[in-house]
């Protein structure tokens, strides 16, 4: 998951710390003896759980690419590919925040955050929220004040706020639920998505 650069949802490089994998697995078909369903001699071990496994499987999961908002003290926001949607009724997403990372303070306190689905227009703007040490914030980054005073980036193709109904501890992060309280699916461009590090443009 590109969060900023430890959140997990992490990102995968470059928003994440992703491993490379080095040789494909083998295929399974029809007639093939090393499938791994009889245990031929080219059937590969299973590997043992483990971070970088974790990363080596994710790397090869594409997934849209989003940027999470809030106010606090401060202004807040990290690239995250790990949002997801958790209930129609009522409408409820969830995605995942490193507690090391720079923004979990903000998110830890805050009521209402705001959820940004990318554009293949804006791969500046996911690395600008992956990146840590910047103002993500300043120009030439585009925002505005939304409903509950939540950032709300300019451009994207979907923009979301949401009222945090929960912080779920996981590992090294926190799940963070939260309820749509308003939004607008209609913006402009054609999803992002990130997928083996890097970030792609969605094709037919």
């Amino acid at each position: 998951m590109p969060a900023e650069r430890r959140t997990a949802a992490r990102l995968p490089p470059p928003a994440g710390p992703k491993c490379r994998t080095r040789e494909a697995p083998a295929v399974p078909g029809p007639g093939n003896p090393d499938d791994g369903a009889g245990g031929g001699a080219g059937a590969r071990a299973p590997l043992g759980g483990s971070p970088d496994l974790l990363r080596a499987a994710f790397r090869r999961h594409p997934a849209g690419v989003a940027v999470v908002t809030a106010r606090g003290g401060r202004l807040a926001g990290f690239t995250a590919t790990s949002l997801t949607s958790v209930s129609a009724e009522p409408p409820l997403v969830s995605f995942g925040v490193g507690v090391a990372s720079g923004s979990w303070a903000v998110i830890a306190e805050t009521e209402h955050v705001g959820v940004h689905l990318l554009g293949e227009h804006q791969r500046e703007l996911a690395d600008t929220f992956a990146r840590s040490g910047v103002d993500r914030f300043a120009p030439p980054t585009r925002w505005r004040e939304g409903p509950e005073g939540v950032p709300l980036l300019e451009s994207v193709p979907v923009w979301l706020v949401c009222r945090v109904v929960a912080r779920v501890p996981a590992g090294d992060h926190r799940v963070v639920v939260a309820e749509v309280v308003a939004g607008d699916p209609a913006g402009p461009g054609r999803p992002l998505v990130h997928h083996d590090g890097r970030y792609n443009a969605l094709r037919d």
